[in-house]
This record gives C-alpha cells, sequence and structure tokens, in this order.
C-alpha cells in the first residue's frame, strides 16, 4: 500500500472539509480501498481552521510551502480565482505534482493552458469540483457517457439563483428581499454579482460543454445575463401558462456550432428541471444513444464541494497504487465554431409597460410584424395610473429579428420602462 501524500493550499469552506475528511475517513480508505491517503501540508492566510483540525505541525502561511515539499504527491488548490491560484496550479504541475481543483474561473479560462501543461509533465490535473458541487457530472460525461454523442447540457449549476427565483415565485417576493435573504442565511456573497449576474454558470457551462464536444469553449464564448430584471410579474405569467423561470446554463451542439448561453428561460412545469428548487442544482444532459439523464444534488457547500474532491483525490490515489497515470487531460480535438446568439431561434416572452390609450399597442405590433414576427397570445396584465403592463409570447423566431424590433420600440418613446425579455425553452 502506496502512502499517497496530500497537501492543501486553501482552509476555507471547502478546503478543511477536505482536510476533515480525510482525517475522519482515512482509516477507511486503507480498510475499503487500499488507499492510504495522508495530509502531510497545509496552507492558508488564515489559520482559523487549523487548531480545529489539529494540523499545526503540517500548516503554513504560504501556498509554495506545499508545492516545494518533496512529500507532496498531489497538491489540492482550493483558494479560486485566476491570479495566485492559476500561478499556484501551473507550479505544481510543472514540479511534477497532481492536481486537484475544484476552480472553475481557471479552468474556464485557461483551461487549454493547465491541460497542456499536466500532459507535458506527465502528471493528472482532475477538477470534478469545479461544476455542480457534489454532483458527479464531470466524471460521468468524460467516462460513463463519452460513448455517446452529446447533443445538449443543460443546467440549473448556481444555487443562490435558483433560491431567489425560488422564493419569488413561491412567495412572492421581489428580486431585493430575495436577494437579502440569500445573504443572511449564508446562500449569497456580500457582492452577489458572480451569481446573480450569471458569470458562476458561465464558467461551469463552458467546461461541459468543453468535455461533451470536445471543443475548446472558454467564459468569453457564452453569452450571460443574469436575473437582477425578474420581477414577480414575470413569474406569476409564467406560471399561469404552465411555465417556471430558471437561471439556465445551456449548451448545444448543432450542424451549425456549439450553442452556449446563460440566461433566465421560461422552462415547461413537465420539464425534468423545473421541479429543482431551492439550493439545488440539476445538470440535465442528452446522448444519442443514452437518451435523457440528469443528475441532482446539493451544488454548494462545503461538504458537497469537498466530496467531490476527494473523489478525484482517491482516483489519482489509485493510479499512483496501480502504477499509472491518467491518459486524457485534453480532449479538445475539434473546431467546432461557436454560435452568436443572434443565430439563436426561439419563442420569446416580453414585457413592456406602455400609456394606456387607444393605439400604442397597435402602433408596437405594427413594429413587430415589419420584422417578421407573429404573436402566440397578448395579454394586458395590470394597469397602474396611466400604464398598462403587457405580455406577449411570440412564435419561433430569430433573436436578431426580436432585438431589431424592440429597438425600433424603444426608439419611438413609447414605452415607460426598459422591455423584459425571456427566452422560452422548447
Amino acid at each position: 500500500m502506496r502512502p499517497v501524500n496530500v497537501g492543501i493550499i486553501g482552509l476555507g469552506t471547502v478546503g478543511a472539509s477536505v482536510a476533515k475528511m480525510i482525517l475522519t475517513h482515512g482509516e477507511d480508505y486503507k480498510r475499503y480501498y487500499g488507499l492510504d491517503i495522508r495530509l502531510v501540508a497545509a496552507a492558508a492566510l488564515d489559520d482559523t481552521a487549523v487548531k480545529e483540525l489539529g494540523i499545526e505541525d503540517v500548516f503554513t502561511f504560504d501556498g509554495n510551502d506545499v508545492i516545494d515539499n518533496p512529500d507532496v504527491d498531489v497538491v489540492v488548490e482550493l483558494i479560486g480565482g485566476t491570479g495566485i491560484a492559476k500561478k499556484f496550479v501551473l507550479k505544481a504541475l510543472n514540479a511534477g505534482k497532481h492536481v486537484v481543483t475544484a476552480n472553475k474561473a481557471i479552468m474556464a479560462s485557461c483551461g487549454q493552458e493547465i491541460l497542456e501543461t499536466a500532459k507535458a509533465n506527465g502528471v493528472s490535473i482532475m477538477y470534478g469540483a469545479s461544476v455542480g458541487g457534489g454532483i458527479p457530472i464531470i466524471g460521468p460525461l468524460k467516462r460513463s457517457l463519452d460513448c455517446n454523442e452529446i447533443s445538449d447540457v443543460m443546467g440549473i449549476v448556481n444555487g443562490t439563483t435558483n433560491y431567489m427565483l425560488t422564493r419569488m415565485s413561491d412567495d412572492g417576493m421581489d428580486y431585493g428581499a430575495a436577494l437579502k435573504e440569500a445573504q443572511e442565511k449564508g446562500f449569497a456573497e456580500f457582492n452577489p454579482a458572480g451569481d446573480v449576474e450569471g458569470l458562476d454558470a458561465a464558467n461551469k457551462i463552458a467546461i461541459l460543454a468543453s468535455i461533451a464536444f470536445h471543443s475548446r469553449v472558454t467564459i468569453d464564448d457564452v453569452y450571460v445575463e443574469g436575473i437582477t430584471k425578474i420581477e414577480p410579474i414575470d413569474l406569476d405569467v409564467a406560471r399561469d401558462m404552465g411555465y417556471c423561470i430558471k437561471l439556465l446554463a445551456i449548451a448545444r451542439r448543432t450542424e451549425n456550432g456549439i450553442d452556449v448561453r446563460v440566461h433566465p428561460t421560461m422552462l415547461p412545469l413537465s420539464h425534468p428541471l423545473a421541479g429543482v428548487n431551492g439550493v439545488f442544482n440539476a445538470i440535465y444532459v442528452v446522448g444519442d444513444f443514452v437518451g435523457e439523464t440528469m443528475f441532482f444534488g446539493q451544488g454548494a457547500g462545503g461538504g458537497a464541494a469537498a466530496s467531490a474532491v476527494m473523489g478525484d483525490l482517491l482516483e489519482i490515489a489509485r493510479m499512483l497504487n496501480e502504477g499509472f497515470h491518467e491518459t486524457r487531460w485534453c480532449e479538445c480535438i475539434d473546431e467546432i465554431p461557436i454560435l452568436p446568439i443572434d443565430e439563436l431561434e426561439s419563442e420569446y416572452y416580453l414585457r413592456i409597460q406602455v400609456e394606456d390609450r387607444p393605439g400604442v399597442f397597435a402602433k408596437i405590433a405594427e413594429i413587430f410584424a415589419k420584422d417578421d414576427i407573429s404573436f402566440r397570445s397578448v395579454n394586458q396584465r395590470e394597469t397602474i395610473g396611466d400604464l398598462a403592463s403587457i405580455t406577449v409570447l411570440t412564435h419561433i423566431t430569430k433573436e436578431s429579428a426580436i432585438r431589431s424590433a424592440l429597438d425600433k420600440i424603444v426608439a419611438t418613446g413609447m414605452l415607460a420602462a426598459d422591455p423584459m425579455l425571456i427566452r422560452i425553452s422548447r
């Protein structure tokens, strides 16, 4: 039984949980799997968790000490971000250390560089915790489902926004109240921009699309909209029509290229993802032979992410004990174009606020007709003073067409507020 020595950089919620798992379940890993995993080094800027874990003898304030430690076989990077974290990961790989990370930002922005560095040094880089927290999605995409041609990957991959939309839908909260509650419960950061503006989800779908379609997709390729403009009326309308609204991360392989985007979506209540509420995440994958599959679970939190990190650590330990290394560093061998959002064809939900007087909507309808956009339904939801709120559902049309029509309508000065546009899932 070859000891596998682990060094952790970052002892926040996830890092401390990983250390605790090693210390708590180490003997179980020996008994059940024949794997002797030892924590021999740990680094953090804050030593708050050190005494509680009882790891004073292996602790340092400098992450370089972990990488430079000759006893360390595997470096676990859990500090996040794309600055010093990237430097630590590359340094560890170049030093011949295997690396496990939960860092979605570096894998979505510079994953190719990191994977190629691992290959050049003959070591493994594993990042199963970068998407979906404790949900095992990256492993199955790379192994269990890789015999399929994947056509669709679609998911609720941000627990903060899913919790907020659930509260807004079920309890009539407005955006501000839902965000405040999410922050009070620890689901949202003090600065929630990465979640509510869709950037966290965009990083994750870039990673999943790269794996699923064997073609490099980066964060810069993903069209992104967040949930900051969603109002209770939009959720009420959706429910009345048999839909819910979710912040979806979507990647589809089409004949013309990869369609990859993050935005609020009206989803039929019959869809498997429609029932995923609160802080839970779920990822829906379609393969040509396996058909529809869905992975569901805790998408965030120290325990869930630590579980995914530990799964990667066990996999590396098995490889080291059996005398072979991971050979599938980067499988992005195809060069599939990314489709611009203007090429998207979808049904759309539109909410506009106009003066409640004759002829106004007729002029708006005329503009839509000139852009060859037809309506599936039109409803006047409420009138406040002299203003009427009108909701429209369109038939399938191109994004470029509806954007053109909205620009023309805004230019007329007839709208009392910015229009709300939400894509409807087929």
